[in-house]
């Protein structure tokens, strides 16, 4: 018996999400006083593999068929499922990412498994398996009970420390041959973006809305996020008036993201704007409005016209970088 993570990779690299990741699962078999069998898709070296094995993975099953190298949503259900039966493993764990939203239920309906999503924790007993997850927009909590022989996590981003141990993992290399039915996703056309930190990816996110007054106003706003070395983000009316490009919106209806740091700027923080960031480890307000609900998920705040606070901001950050 183990516990199985799946470690998704990025043209054959792993991102600190991966890490995260085998990290929580290391504190999950810990608690179950078990081994962690990490499952790799796709062509990525040994060299690569083997860092898994620095945040606690026992065993890493490389799997590099050329049927795999698109990521298929159904193909990859079906191949982390039979792994999963062939290591009897108890919990699998999945990032609460995109991918992992769509892997996650198939592998339930596969595994007969019930699902903890967006956990943040580890789980909180083991008998009843009891896990933690925030819910109502961060809002509030839960604890969610899962009886079902194996369980599922998907775990949120940004949510668990990464922890590096000694590396005394196995790579596996295995073949498997996936039903051709399940294949169904065509990749016609590949446009990457360079030059830009992706805003899933950063760590820090400076984000404008609508108390930025205008378009011709985000100059400083975006040099700030260049000096800080991270992303820019909006809140849904700035990307709706066209004043930036909706890839940047965050939201419940955009990019759900959890930063270390998110600043706000000239944003009030309605309840569908919150839902995208209440994950960020540490949340900077900046906003008029001393009432702002933006203030109340916030643990710093300034209040004060953002025209005057950016370029503040932006000469302080350039003094200390000096």
């Amino acid at each position: 018996m183990s516990v199985l993570v799946y470690t998704e990779n990025w043209d054959g690299k792993f991102k600190k999400l991966s890490f995260e990741l085998v990290s929580y699962t290391t504190g999950v078999a810990k608690m179950l006083n078990t081994t962690v069998t990490a499952v790799s898709i796709g062509k990525v070296d040994e060299t690569e593999l083997n860092k898994l094995g620095n945040y606690g993975a026992n065993k890493i099953i490389n799997i590099s068929s050329d049927q795999l190298k698109t990521l298929d949503s159904q193909a990859y259900t079906s191949v982390i499922s039979e792994i999963t039966r062939k290591e009897n493993a108890s919990v699998v764990i999945i990032s609460n990412n995109n991918s992992g939203k769509a892997i996650a239920p198939r592998l339930s309906v596969r595994l007969k498994a019930g699902i903890g999503s967006g956990v943040s924790r580890l789980p909180l007993n083991l008998n009843p398996f009891t896990v933690y997850k925030r819910t109502y927009s961060g809002n509030a909590f839960a604890h969610l009970v899962i009886k079902s022989d194996v369980k599922i996590l998907t775990l949120a981003q940004n949510s668990y420390e990464l922890i590096e141990t000694t590396n005394n993992s196995t790579i596996e290399n295995q073949e498997i041959k996936v039903d051709g039915s399940l294949l169904k996703t065509v990749v016609k056309d590949v446009q990457k973006q360079s030059g830009k930190i992706l805003l899933t990816d950063a760590d820090i996110v400076v984000s404008g809305g609508r108390g930025m007054k205008s378009p011709d106003n985000w100059p400083p706003l975006v040099e700030l996020a260049a000096l800080l070395g991270g992303a820019t983000a909006c809140s849904r009316p700035v990307s709706d008036e066209g004043w930036r490009p909706h890839e940047e919106h965050t939201g419940q209806t955009g990019k759900i993201i959890a930063p270390n740091l998110y600043i706000a700027v000239g944003i009030s923080g309605a309840t569908q704007h919150l839902a995208g960031i209440s994950s960020s480890k540490y949340i900077v307000a900046i906003n008029t409005d001393k009432d702002a609900p933006i203030f109340g998920a916030a643990q710093y705040g300034i209040i004060g016209d953002a025209m005057k606070v950016l370029p503040k901001l932006v000469e302080a950050v350039k003094e200390i970088k000096k």
